[in-house]
């Protein structure tokens, strides 16, 4: 069980490549909500998927592990991590597809 001694954290993340099209944003949204991880993921005009994800910071580093190769038909050729400004977005409460 995780306690105090993982903090919750708060990362946006750009994943590039061929991730559109291909069921990244649900196979990310189903791993988000095994791992406890709040968040959402939304396509980008110029081709990639970004994603904010709020959690425990091991299970955060967890799904960002897996944003790293994706689901089957997804190409990964890059991930992008940041700590998003406190107060960009609000809190989120489960796990959104946009």
């Amino acid at each position: 069980m995780l306690g105090a001694s993982d903090p919750t954290v708060r990362r946006r993340v750009v994943v590039r490549g061929r991730v559109q099209g291909v069921g990244f944003r649900a196979s990310c949204a189903a791993r988000a909500r095994e791992a406890g991880v709040a968040g959402w993921a939304a396509n980008r005009s110029d081709g990639s998927v970004e994603a904010v994800l709020v959690g425990p910071a091991a299970a955060v580093d967890a799904v960002i592990a897996w944003c790293r190769q994706g689901p089957r038909f997804a190409r990964v050729t890059g991930v992008e991590v940041s700590d998003p400004p406190p107060g960009t977005d609000p809190l989120p409460i489960g796990f959104a597809v946009r």
